[in-house]
């Protein structure tokens, strides 16, 4: 059974403290192929980074930015700033430079940590100055920045400051469960950047709501994949093997197959968490075009009993891939393709769906792990701990909008009440803007965005994230949009080119645009017998370059509405 933790009256200050302490001579974070920290050292930094914040005038409340990629100096960051009762804001790296800028004013940021690929977004910024910049990966600071040093030199000066002001920082901090520990800024899929606000109940609620899904052990290793600045790696990713004393691996580079294969192989990781794009890229690039390309396998896979030994070979070659003693890979952040799901599901591959958002902390739905009535398309059950309920309910499809209630709900938007009240009501309830249903068995169906849904002038509601879903599922589709034009439905699509340079090589250019064509004409026959003939595809739009995203690789929809 998994460990049982108690957050009631703790902060993320009690977490980091127990885990340093229980666990002290147990690995605790690493950059790949380094030696790792142990936990004992990781709270020697701790303390000794608080001490000197604390001695540079960071007090309860001011705001703390970090801009940077994944590292232990980012964890180190996080925890000392949080230990005086400050508040950071996390800033997703592939933010661009306006984003950024804003950021840190809106936010009236004191310090910020970054890095030498991230520190040019902040130059030039007018109406706010920096008290101080830390470049965690100890590259050179730029002088312009004004006062600003490397990691390391900042650390050093902790030899200089008093005995005393080292173990004041080390007793208990006076730091409340409802005090906030983050604001982080979401682009989200709307266009417009949110700060949500989390204080140190939500997000150590929610990790112990996540940990009574799973059965960690303090020998697992974690490889952190996703930007520790997005809430779903930073609760599950971070602060769940942090309170199981696991040990965290941060790729140093952007995980291509190709790296991801060289980091596992090393490491041998245990769980790791992971958008969809990453499992559908596998799913489509070993398995289903190994499949598709041989013509005995593909017939074989059309028979079930036939089709699962062959789809629990390639799972267990899949698991060689990821280093062979993978335990678990959790997948959030968006849908996944449910014929990749499938798949996964008969190959006995070790994964978990979860749902929710950076105001909920992000966990409301997810497994429970291994439990055989979790079905295929769903999100699982709502966590331990969290209440969900749909909203207004069609009679017919039992399809509304899925509010969440508990204590991992966010405390507002900062600086923006309004916004708040029409988000989270009088009993707490919070506004998902997501549509879903649950089915027989408790688990949780999402159905789209409410405000994504398509009204026909006939007066049909179409859901486009469910037909996108039957177009994904073809091999030689990467990503799919359904717009409305004139009243009708056209699907935009930006297709796998390496699979049909391979497929096209050697042969003129006409032929290549042929097959693309005749690819897009295949696609929405397949698609339209499988729909009413209200929501049938008028016409396929072939896109040559990807979607903009999220940082969770949603498509920001609004950016082609119109």
């Amino acid at each position: 059974m998994p460990a049982q933790h108690d957050y009631t009256g703790k902060t993320l200050n009690d977490l980091a403290e127990t885990s340093c302490r229980e666990f002290k001579h147990n690995p605790a974070l690493s950059m790949a192929f380094e030696e790792p920290l142990s936990y004992g050292e990781l709270f020697k930094r701790i303390i000794k980074l608080a001490a000197l914040l604390k001695d540079a005038g960071v007090k309860k409340k001011d705001k703390v930015a970090i801009l940077a990629e994944n590292s232990p100096n980012w964890a180190i960051a996080y925890f000392a700033t949080v230990r005086l009762g400050a508040i950071v804001v996390p800033i997703l790296p592939d933010f661009p430079e306006a984003d950024v800028r804003h950021i840190l004013t809106d936010a009236k940021a004191k310090i910020l940590f970054t890095t030498q690929r991230q520190v040019e977004k902040t130059y030039e910024m007018d109406g706010h100055k920096l008290g101080r910049v830390i470049t965690l990966d100890n590259s050179r600071p730029a002088t312009e920045l004004g006062k600003s040093e490397t990691f390391s030199s900042f650390l050093a000066k902790a030899d200089s400051l008093k005995e005393k002001a080292l173990n004041k920082i080390s007793k208990k901090p006076h730091v409340d469960p409802e005090d906030l520990a983050a604001i982080i800024y979401t682009s989200g899929t709307s266009g417009h950047s949110k700060s949500v606000m989390l204080s140190h109940r939500n997000l150590y609620a929610n990790v112990c709501s996540a940990n009574q899904l799973l059965n960690i052990h303090s020998d697992w290793t974690f490889l952190s994949i996703l930007p520790m600045s997005h809430t779903y790696e930073f609760t599950i990713g971070f602060l769940l093997p942090i309170l199981n004393g696991a040990r965290i691996v941060y790729a140093d580079k952007s995980p291509t197959p190709t790296v991801l294969e060289r980091i596992c192989k090393k490491e041998k990781p245990s769980a790791m968490c992971v958008v969809p794009m990453v499992m559908e890229k596998i799913y489509k690039k070993k398995v289903l075009t190994a499949i598709e390309q041989n013509s005995i396998l593909k017939f074989a896979t059309r028979l079930p009993l036939i089709r699962q030994k062959i789809y629990r070979k390639i799972g267990k070659k899949l698991l060689k891939f990821f280093g062979g003693k993978l335990q678990l890979v959790a997948i959030g952040g968006a849908a996944i393709n449910i014929e990749a799901e499938k798949f996964f599901k008969e190959a006995g591959f070790p994964y978990l769906i979860g749902y929710g958002l950076t105001e909920s902390s992000p966990l409301l739905a997810a497994g429970p792990f291994k439990n055989p009535t979790i079905t295929v398309g769903s999100t699982g059950k709502p966590v331990p701990g969290v209440n969900i309920k749909i909203d207004k309910p069609d009679p017919k499809t039992g399809i509304g909008e899925i509010l969440g209630k508990g204590p991992n709900v966010m405390q507002g938007y900062y600086n923006h009440p309004n916004l708040t009240a029409e988000t989270i009501d009088g009993e707490g309830w919070l506004s998902t803007g997501d549509l879903g249903r649950f089915d027989e068995f408790g688990n949780l169906h999402i159905k789209g965005r409410s405000k994504s849904v398509i009204v026909l002038s006939n007066g049909e509601n179409i859901y486009p994230e469910a037909i996108e879903e039957k177009i994904n599922t073809h091999m030689h589709v990467i990503e799919s949009l359904l717009l409305q034009r004139d009243d009708k439905l056209e699907a935009h699509i930006y297709l796998d080119y390496d699979i049909i340079d391979n497929d096209t090589r050697n042969k003129p250019q006409q032929q290549k645009t042929d097959h693309i064509n005749q690819i897009l004409k295949d696609i929405r026959q397949t698609v339209n017998k499988q729909l009413p003939s209200y929501s049938k595809i008028n016409r396929m739009v072939e896109r040559q370059e990807p979607f903009i995203k999220t940082a969770t690789h949603k498509i920001k929809r609004y950016l082609y509405a119109n």
